[in-house]
Order: C-alpha cells, then sequence, then structure tokens
C-alpha cells in the first residue's frame, strides 16, 4: 500500500478518509478499487459537486505533487489522470442540468498544454449550473479558439494553463481574443496552478476573470454577466 499522504488536504475536510482510500487505490494501480471508493461514497450521499471539489480536484493536486518530488512516474500520473477522467466521463449524463441559464461558455487548454483534468472540471461545473458549455480539451491551437468563439459567440472563454512555462502562451492568446473581437470580447477567465500561487498573475496576462477552483469559477462568472 502506497504511503503517500494528501498534503494539500486539510483535516477539516469531512472527506479526508474517502480521498486517501481513492489516491491509494489508484497509486497502487487497482482502478476497480478505486472506482468502488467513489461509488460508495455517492450511493452514501455525497453529491457530485463535493465529489469534484474534495475529492478529485484534492487527489489530483496531489498526484502532481508527487510527480514533481519524484515520488511517482510520469505512468504513474498518466494512470491515476486517466482513471479519474473515466469516472468524470462515467458521470457525466448525472451532471446536466435540466434549467438552461441561457449563458454560453467555451473552454480550452492554452497552446501545448496537456493537462485538462483541471479545465473539465471548470466545465462540468457550468454544465452543472445549467450553461451551455463547449470544451476544446487540450492543446488546443489559437486559430481552434478563435473559430469556436466566432461558432459559439460565448459569454465566457475559460484557458486553463498547469504548466508555467505556458503562461507566454496564455498571454498572446488572450491578446489573440481581444484583437479578434474588439468590444464583442467575450469574457476571457483564467485559472491552473501558476496563477493560483501568483498574485495578480492573472490580470498581468490580460484576463477579465480568474477563479481558484471550479466551483468558484461560476461563481465569479454569474457575477460579471449579472446573472
Amino acid at each position: 500500500m502506497s504511503t503517500a499522504t494528501l498534503a494539500c488536504y486539510h483535516e477539516e475536510f469531512y472527506l479526508l478518509d474517502v480521498a486517501r482510500d481513492y489516491l491509494a487505490q489508484l497509486l497502487d494501480g487497482k482502478r476497480s478499487n478505486a472506482y468502488q471508493v467513489i461509488r460508495d461514497a455517492l450511493r452514501n450521499g455525497l453529491s457530485i459537486r463535493d465529489l469534484y471539489i474534495t475529492i478529485f480536484q484534492p487527489v489530483q493536486y496531489e498526484v502532481g505533487r508527487l510527480w514533481l518530488l519524484n515520488k511517482v512516474s510520469v505512468a504513474e500520473e498518466h494512470f491515476c489522470t486517466a482513471a479519474t477522467q473515466s469516472l468524470m466521463l462515467e458521470l457525466y449524463p448525472e451532471i446536466i442540468s435540466s434549467s438552461r441559464s441561457g449563458a454560453k461558455l467555451v473552454s480550452a487548454c492554452v497552446g501545448p498544454e496537456l493537462h485538462e483534468i483541471g479545465v473539465r472540471m471548470v466545465t462540468d461545473f457550468f454544465e452543472m449550473d445549467g450553461w451551455d458549455t463547449w470544451y476544446l480539451g487540450a492543446a488546443v491551437s489559437n486559430d481552434i479558439l478563435i473559430a469556436a468563439i466566432n461558432e459559439r459567440s460565448p459569454d465566457i472563454v475559460a484557458l486553463s494553463a498547469t504548466m508555467s512555462y505556458h503562461i507566454p502562451k496564455v498571454t498572446e492568446l488572450v491578446a489573440v481574443i481581444k484583437e479578434n473581437f474588439g468590444g464583442d470580447a467575450p469574457r476571457v477567465m483564467v485559472g491552473g496552478v501558476p496563477f493560483n500561487t501568483v498574485p495578480d498573475l492573472w490580470r498581468t496576462v490580460g484576463a477579465d476573470l480568474w477563479a481558484v477552483n471550479a466551483d468558484q469559477a461560476v461563481q465569479v462568472a454569474r457575477e460579471a454577466l449579472n446573472i
């Protein structure tokens, strides 16, 4: 059994044991056991919203931390991420809200960024809030994103960067959006580890909005649009 701990997880979280169990099963390569941990938690009343915030998000942060410390391999990090993404896909039909807000979101990882699970969680939270969402995935080129904005006319564009060396790409893409759409440009929201660790970095890249996590992203977007 792995001795990995959720260092980023505060002791007061009531689902600490569930998150630890889920992480341990993943790091042991026991995907089916990890899935059962989640299914049991849902059966016991855990909401999908709380599942994302109190299990998936902190576990992914911890996996990333362990990878940076060379305590897990790239293959193990990919396995853990793919397992969580698979669970998210399985749960997707249950997150679609029957009440639609009329607001629209386009979301993507910038440039060569491949760490997409964070922005996928953000997109799912918008979907749960009744937004129409278009999730473009990882490694999205500027041209593809501009084409999506032209086609969908979103109210918010959410851009994600996990690795700090992709921040120049964020700056470039935000500028491209504003240059292409001028006064009709959608609000640009950014997120990811670099923005959570460096105060006002979101302003430096020229973004309109920033959020720490998926739940806050919806709140910030609603406030910006007065909905």
